[in-house]
């Protein structure tokens, strides 16, 4: 009877392998001319950003948008005749998933896809497209895992784990070999840690070429979980994050076991810097980077002084976000810079305080965007109205200097973003 991977998502068992440097050098071999090498470019203005040399690894230029191809179809070329036959089944809300499925198409492979309900349309659609049979169940990839081994037992299907696998992580890992051959000098690789698979072929194809690289992972504050096995303490899930790609409550026992052999430090950011990183990739680069792909960007961001003046790869792992999500992170961004401002002003109840305040607003070049009129504030006169502009500025000084010119006219202005309330 077919089975699961040595290590299920879920499982504390040790695997009884690794990887060596070989290994993923006879991946970059299979991979080469169907995975492209993906661009690694100098960033002058991330540079000026955090002090540090930047180098952005691309990994959203991928046929799916992100790193998991490689992992995918090195795994996919490694099985006999027979298996690809029967076929393979995964489990994955994304990326892995859109990587099995697409290469699985490509090779001939049927592929089955578990994902969560509540996975979103777009990932579903485009595994769909991408030739998969889906399978939604469980509200979570770890509870959708029962149906999975349920379909791969009565099917006799391969299953394609996630992250972690030797010959995933092997595919992970060629992403070292590129950005090393194109700027053997590094200091440092900046990774984003889910599972563990990407960090853990990097780190070891990293090192057997440069033992004196620094490797560091990252993690988000609600995911903090191979930080936590790294130290030996229990897991506890902190709620929701934009970087979901790395939303891993169970990481992988190889990678773990060789993040520890080769002494990977583990960061850990906050929601706030992964929209900021999003944010300059969009605005700096003119790319889309997903939470997860954002990450690494992050942890530069948030430890400055620590990568001051070193010559550091950052891995943008992929661009899958969804595009309510990231319009959301784009209005949040220019919220917090200043360019997007809320104004309340106080004004009489009569015709024309609507046009009079909205000229004040126009004549010192701001932009209003919308508007929101309340006669029901219980602590304003019943003769007043609140009026709420949202409006577009160039930035924090400019709204407060609106602000003023607005008071300067008499009316009282009770609320102005990023301002403690009057």
């Amino acid at each position: 009877m077919p089975k699961f991977s040595t290590a299920t998502a879920g499982s504390t068992a040790e695997p009884p392998w690794t990887i060596t440097a070989d290994d993923v050098h006879a991946a970059a071999a299979r991979l080469a001319g169907a995975v492209p090498n993906t661009p690694f470019l100098h960033s002058r203005t991330l540079s000026t950003v955090t002090g540090a040399e930047i180098f952005v690894k691309f990994e959203n230029h991928q046929f799916t948008a992100s790193f998991k191809d490689r992992g995918a179809l090195n795994r996919l070329l490694a099985l006999t005749d027979a298996q690809r036959a029967a076929g393979v089944i995964a489990v994955s809300a994304g990326n892995h998933a859109q990587g099995v499925a697409y290469h699985a198409q490509r090779l001939g492979i049927p592929a089955v896809i578990v994902m969560p309900v509540n996975t979103p349309f777009v990932k579903v659609n485009n595994t769909r497209t991408l030739g998969a049979r889906v399978d939604l169940a469980g509200e979570t990839v770890a509870e959708s895992m029962p149906r999975a081994r349920t379909i791969m037992e009565r099917e006799g299907l391969t299953f394609i784990h996630p992250y972690d696998d030797p010959l995933i992580m092997a595919g992970q890992g060629t992403v070292a070999l590129e950005m090393l051959a194109e700027q053997p000098t590094l200091t440092c690789l900046v990774v984003p840690v889910g599972g563990g698979g990407l960090i853990g072929g990097v780190t070891v194809a990293a090192r057997a070429l440069r033992p004196d690289i620094e490797v560091v992972g990252v993690q988000t504050e609600p995911y903090a979980a191979m930080v936590d096995a790294l130290a030996g303490r229990p897991f506890v899930p902190g709620g929701q994050t934009v970087a979901e790609g790395i939303a891993v409550k169970a990481p992988g026992a190889s990678a773990r076991q060789i993040l520890a052999h080769h002494g990977v430090d583990v960061l850990v950011v906050g929601e706030s810097a992964i929209e900021q990183a999003i944010n300059l990739y969009v605005q700096v680069e003119k790319t889309v980077a997903e939470g997860a792909g954002a990450a690494s960007l992050a942890a530069v961001l948030t430890n400055r002084q620590r990568f001051r003046g070193k010559r550091v790869g950052v891995v943008l792992s992929g661009g899958n976000i969804d595009p309510r999500t990231l319009a959301s992170v784009i209005l949040r961004g220019l919220m917090r810079d200043g360019r997007l401002g809320t104004l309340s002003v106080e004004a009489s109840d009569v015709p024309g305080q609507l046009a009079a305040v909205a000229s004040i607003i126009a004549a010192h070049d701001g932009n209003v965007i919308e508007l929101a009129h309340n006669r029901m504030i219980p602590t304003m006169s019943a003769r007043c109205t609140d009026l709420s502009f949202t409006v577009e500025t160039r930035g924090g000084a400019h709204l407060r200097e609106i602000a003023q010119a607005l008071r300067d006219a008499g009316y009282r202005v009770w609320h102005v973003s990023g301002e403690e309330a009057d």
